[in-house]
């Protein structure tokens, strides 16, 4: 039987299908069944919650935003209800955390776990998307929403000869369940981005020796993570209102209290001074938090990387091995997201631990027993890939979602992503993506970015019901005027001189378009709101038949 003959025959089992049982799939299904009371299902490819956080056990996997900042804002009970460890929480516990929230808000029941999406097309004529899955099974909805998130499909490299190495492959975004010992061990790691300069200190400790293959020298800042006393959280529970208030008036949705306008305009100690205070607080501080114009203008970033070349330097004993760790004069600091390490650099003082440079000394296979390069072979037991991820689009791909007409979606993405409010996608009806291309995303709190889509997508839905609406996308012309908005801004900055994941140059072949929304939070959220009370202002919304207003 035909698409169309279905069709005709057939409505939707479901209101909404949504992939991925992490921070947005679970606050979704909650928005959609709980508060409106719609039939909606997710599909998880893993035999449990938690998205990236499912998978990414690496040892030393930890977030990188303050764990009372990373967690859901909409419910005032879970908020008091939840006691975290530390300042930055580890993998196990966010994954606990969204364990918890599953069981409080009973969501499991309507989780489809250990299945994968092979396939989503839409009907046109009955306006449904129908859903195959891994196991041929298929399931119809009338939206189909997408929280596979921004990190999720890795980038990883195929090395000639990869098939006959006879040692260990381990690879950080899915890290057995069981762990895997070290002990005495010749390990090598491949990727010293944000998953490898956690993972390197943790794996060192224990390998008879680690030898890491770096790509590229990366700017870095210290943690500072530390445990979370009961009495610190409740300072912050005891007003949590005004806590988060900040962080969504915030650029990044975590607030900055040392911020000033320009590196240029204080004098060089006082810059210092003000550098050094911003580095022992950790985490993104002197990044985002330092001063305004550090992404904005040359000669200011380069009083920021220049001192945090110093501090680098100043970590590593041997000078020649200093000079391969630090970032070269000319690299742009912070155009690429800065990692948050912890030992990192002291790591290579260590006797167990090797460095080589692949750029100068560049891999030519994987052997039998280990990586030949240029400049001989070495040995491994077990061979770790760090290699960072196919972001925004690659698990979005990997739904082969079409829309009208039996466009793929990687067709009409062929020159890079085009989305409007990094939302939808003209030619894609009923389908959404939670934290999409050309959205603030990745460069604001995930959790608050996540509430802030799944609200808009919940309200867009009850509109469509509300006034027997069968499909909404946006019209060609919103969504290049949106493209051609996100570019302008992002073109203002210094981020899109980088070779960086924003703009998809880590995967070969990529189309490079920047990803991310650089207008700030309050802004975005403003023209969401704008489009939405001029009647969803750029989108097409196609009326109910009489059949399905019916059904």
């Amino acid at each position: 039987m035909g698409t169309t003959d279905i069709a005709k025959t057939a409505t939707p089992e479901l209101d909404a299908v949504i992939v991925g049982a992490g921070f947005a799939g679970l606050y979704m299904l909650h928005l959609l069944r709980d508060k409106q009371g719609l039939k909606a299902s997710v599909i998880e490819g893993g035999d449990g919650v938690g998205g990236t956080w499912y998978w990414n056990r690496y040892p030393g996997a930890r977030c990188d935003i303050p764990s009372m900042d990373y967690s859901y804002s909409f419910s005032e009970e879970l908020q008091q209800e939840w006691v975290w460890s530390e300042k930055y929480a580890a993998q196990p516990e966010i994954l606990s955390y969204l364990e918890f929230v599953a069981k409080k808000f009973d969501l499991k029941k309507d989780i489809r776990f250990s299945t994968w999406v092979a396939a989503a097309d839409y009907d046109e004529a009955g306006a449904f998307w129908r859903v195959t899955t891994h196991d041929g099974k298929v399931v119809t909805a009338r939206h189909l929403i997408s929280g596979v998130g921004v990190l999720s499909t890795a980038a990883t490299p195929v090395f000639p000869g990869a098939e006959s190495f006879k040692g260990d492959v381990l690879l950080t975004h899915k890290w057995p369940k069981e762990g895997y010992d070290f002990k005495g061990k010749k390990v090598g790691i491949i990727g010293t981005g944000a998953t490898g300069m956690q993972v390197i200190p943790v794996v060192a400790e224990t390998a008879g020796h680690l030898t890491v293959f770096q790509r590229t020298p990366g700017f870095a800042a210290p943690l500072m993570n530390e445990p979370l006393t009961l009495e610190e959280q409740g300072k912050v529970k005891a007003n949590y209102t005004e806590y988060r208030r900040g962080a969504w008036g915030s650029f990044a949705g975590v607030e900055f209290h040392r911020t000033r306008p320009s590196a240029l305009a204080d004098t060089p100690e006082q810059r210092r001074a003000h550098y050094e205070a911003c580095w022992n607080d950790g985490g993104f501080s002197i990044w985002l938090g330092a001063y305004n114009d550090i992404l904005l203008d040359l000669k200011a970033n380069e009083t920021a990387g220049n001192f945090v070349r110093e501090k680098i330097r100043a970590k590593i004993k041997d000078p020649k091995l200093a000079d391969k760790l630090v970032p070269k004069p000319g690299v742009v600091f912070g155009t690429k997201r800065q990692p948050c390490e912890t030992n990192y650099f002291e790591t290579y003082n260590r006797d167990n631990v090797g460095l080589v440079d692949i750029k100068a000394e560049p891999i030519e296979r994987l052997t039998e027993k280990g990586i030949r390069t240029a400049g001989g072979e070495y040995e491994l037991d077990a061979l770790i890939y760090a290699t960072g991820f196919d972001a925004f689009t690659g698990s979005l791909f990997k739904l082969n979602v079409r829309g009208r007409n039996g466009k793929r979606l990687q067709d009409h993405w062929v020159a890079g992503p085009h989305t409007y409010l990094g939302l939808m996608s003209h030619g894609f009806p009923n389908f959404y993506t939670v934290t999409g291309p050309l959205s603030p995303s990745a460069l604001f709190n995930m959790p608050l970015s996540i509430e802030q889509h799944c609200e808009w997508i919940a309200d867009c839905i009850a509109h469509m019901n509300s006034n027997k609406i069968a499909a909404i996308e946006p019209t060609r012309e919103a969504e290049v005027k949106w493209v051609s908005h996100v570019r302008e801004i992002a073109d203002e900055t210094l981020l899109p001189a980088a070779e960086s994941w924003y703009l998809g140059a880590n995967v070969p072949g990529k189309a490079r378009v920047f990803l991310v929304y650089l207008g700030g939070f309050q802004r975005y959220k403003q023209v969401c709101d704008e489009v939405v009370a001029k009647g969803y202002e750029g989108f097409i919304q196609e009326p109910m038949t009489k059949a399905q207003a019916v059904a």
